[in-house]
């Protein structure tokens, strides 16, 4: 058989399975990855699990959320995890040495090796030629403890890449138009693998644009060849030592073929309030906008931020726009300052943040109520920003830049032509400054163990978690829509997110983008609710609070007419019942408050029996169907990984 990179991938790491796609295989785990808004779970649930080593290759801890210390909560999130992962023996990247994913493919990343990360864009390691996926934080947990990943076997997409892509086009234009054609679900259930004669313009960064927001198609993970792209990439790192070539072999079989024509991409948009509302610039072209923010681990490269640079040099941004730019790490902003481009910057109005994440998560940078805000950002869901009612636009750093100059979205190759201004050339330095300072490296075996763990008085114990009980009946406390996000049920943002580590704190924000009443409403209701769904529910981050909080409130199950990959995972991990409907039309017949009553639901599971779900208040009856393992449902019934993992000690 000829095989794709992404099969000598999975090949090489496989404990158990086949790679038949649907059928549950399990992978060895080489490296993990978590940062702050996911990470205080992790060590919480690492020290649950009894962790005396973490017993990977490597696992690092990233501080690049939760920056700003308007109080003493994220300060003292930050020295809890500084702590354990001293105690447990992971890496830990103190606050403002960068974004997690560029950070990591700069330091850490290995070509051929197996990655999981407590952060949905985890993928963009695939850019090394690297198998990397976003799960929740507990899969992260046991990967770290030295257990294997269990996932579903995606289908392998083939995505051939031709011909270059044109000026004041870049990598940002290339995913845009996948979700342009394929929308937030088209990827669910796949790997996307690029191949073909158009990665030859494509550098390990812009590469890593691509994979890192192949998230918003739902992908499973994202993989690229480790090819003299990524050669080049770990030279230029002083990893030279660390490159392997990984090809896919000549005529490679995938399960999904699709073809992109480079030279055929135009400057794209996604306008709000989805990453797959996907359309040309300049068909939205001289819409006014007051704000443009370059940066975030989906467009984190050198180039990123020098182009936008050559772009404003010798100008100013216009006095009706907030120009912000948010270096994605240490390193990137060490270059853009020899190479004068961070001077350029700031001379043309640009407000300088720190390298971290930032507004991308709502941790400061919220836009103003109603007005346009164009981003390099990988999201644009609705609250996620910090503002309620905001209008986030996702596009490139050429139309960001463009766009900051003219005080309107602008098509940039209409901006250049009517300026008369030829694409830059841009000096890329080819050794980059490498600087390790803010990586504190895990102690010795010894050391560690003697390593005091600090939690400061936000730092909450995990919440018990109690067995599925036998019969289930409970209102529907809220019935939602399609492409519901992880961001509307467990908020992002500078009000909510200081308490990630504090779930009954936290727990007070579920939902509350879109019921604010909810919360009240979940902890008075005592025998537990129901919350019904649409299309992708729970699409976007990883986050495992969105499954652990309202689990914390009383949820009992989810019924949805399809669930996101990770989310779906992890309602299982916390004992929460995800049920499918058999006929989504069944949706439509049920309400608000509706009392809905499953009988024997512990002996339907265990025998895999059909399961038929009755509405109590309108008298009716529809069937249900779960797409767990019996792996799976074990966790289920014991009411979690963690309560089941305590049964077998």
């Amino acid at each position: 058989m000829r095989e794709s990179v992404t099969q000598k991938l999975i090949g090489s790491h496989l404990v158990s399975g086949n790679m038949t796609p649907g059928d549950e295989i399990a992978l060895r785990i080489d490296q993990t990855l978590t940062q702050d808004a996911t990470g205080t779970l992790v060590m919480q649930e690492l020290e649950a699990l009894g962790l005396d080593r973490a017993r990977t290759e490597v696992s690092v801890q990233y501080v690049d959320h939760n920056l700003l210390q308007t109080d003493e909560k994220n300060a003292e999130d930050h020295e809890y995890l500084r702590t354990a992962a001293q105690r447990f023996g992971l890496w830990f990247s103190k606050p403002g040495n960068g974004v997690s994913h560029p950070t990591h493919m700069q330091r850490f990343g290995v070509p051929g090796k197996t990655m999981v990360g407590s952060d949905s864009h985890t993928p963009a390691a695939g850019s090394l030629g690297m198998l990397a996926i976003g799960v929740g934080g507990l899969e992260v947990a046991l990967a770290i403890t030295g257990e294997p990943l269990h996932l579903r076997m995606p289908e392998v997409w083939g995505i051939r890449l031709e011909g270059e892509l044109p000026q004041w086009c870049s990598a940002k234009d290339v995913i845009l138009e996948m979700l342009r054609r394929h929308d937030v679900k088209g990827g669910v259930n796949r790997i996307l693998e690029y191949h073909g004669p158009g990665l030859a313009g494509l550098s390990a960064m812009d590469r890593h644009v691509i994979a890192n927001m192949g998230a918003e198609l739902g992908a499973t993970t994202t993989v690229f060849p480790s090819d003299e792209a990524v050669r080049e990439f770990l030279i230029a790192e002083d990893r030279g030592d660390d490159w392997v070539e990984l090809l896919a072999d000549d005529g490679a079989d995938y399960d999904l073929d699709e073809v992109i024509d480079l030279s055929a991409i135009e400057p794209l948009i996604a306008k709000p309030s989805s990453p797959g509302n996907v359309v040309p610039v300049a068909e939205v072209a001289g819409e006014p906008i007051s704000q443009v923010v370059i940066g975030s681990s989906a467009n984190p490269g050198l180039r990123d931020f020098a182009i936008a640079a050559a772009m404003v040099r010798g100008r100013q941004t216009a006095p009706e726009v907030s120009f912000d730019v948010n270096p994605t790490s240490r390193e990137i902003l060490t270059d853009l300052t020899k190479m004068g481009a961070a001077t350029e910057l700031v001379i043309s109005g640009a407000r300088i943040h720190q390298a971290g994440c930032m507004g991308c998560i709502g941790m400061g940078q919220a836009p103003a109520t109603g007005r346009n805000s164009l981003r390099t950002m990988p999201r644009n869901f609705p609250g996620r920003s910090g503002t309620r009612e905001d209008s986030v636009w996702l596009c490139s750093p050429e139309t960001a830049a463009a766009s900051a100059i003219t005080g309107t979205i602008t098509d940039p190759r209409q901006w250049a032509k009517d300026a008369g201004v030829d694409y830059p050339t841009l000096d890329l330095p080819s050794h980059h400054s490498v600087n390790t300072a803010m990586l504190v490296a895990p102690p010795e075996p010894e050391q560690a163990l003697t390593v005091e763990v600090v939690k400061g008085p936000n730092i909450s114990d995990l919440p018990d978690l109690t067995p599925l009980p036998d019969d289930i009946e409970a209102p529907v406390l809220l019935k939602v829509g399609d492409n519901i996000s992880t961001d509307e049920i467990s908020p992002a943002g500078a009000r909510a997110l200081p308490f990630r580590s504090n779930i009954p704190k936290l727990a007070m924000f579920s939902f509350t983008q879109i019921d604010e009443t909810y919360p009240e409403r979940a902890q008075s209701t005592a025998r537990g609710h129901i919350i019904v769904g649409g299309e992708n529910y729970g699409q976007g981050s990883s986050r495992e609070h969105a499954a652990i909080a309202p689990r914390h409130l009383g949820l009992l199950a989810v019924i949805a007419k399809s669930f996101s990959r990770i989310h779906w995972q992890n309602l299982a991990n916390f004992g929460v019942l995800a049920l499918e409907f058999v006929d989504a039309d069944d949706y439509d017949g049920i309400d608000r408050d509706d009392v809905l009553a499953l009988s024997d639901a512990r002996q339907a599971l265990s025998d895999n029996q059909p399961l038929t779900v009755t509405n109590a208040t309108k008298n009716t009856s529809f069937p249900v169907r779960h797409r767990l393992s019996p792996r799976q449902i074990e966790h289920v019934l014991s009411g979690g990984l963690i309560p089941w993992l305590a049964t077998r000690k």
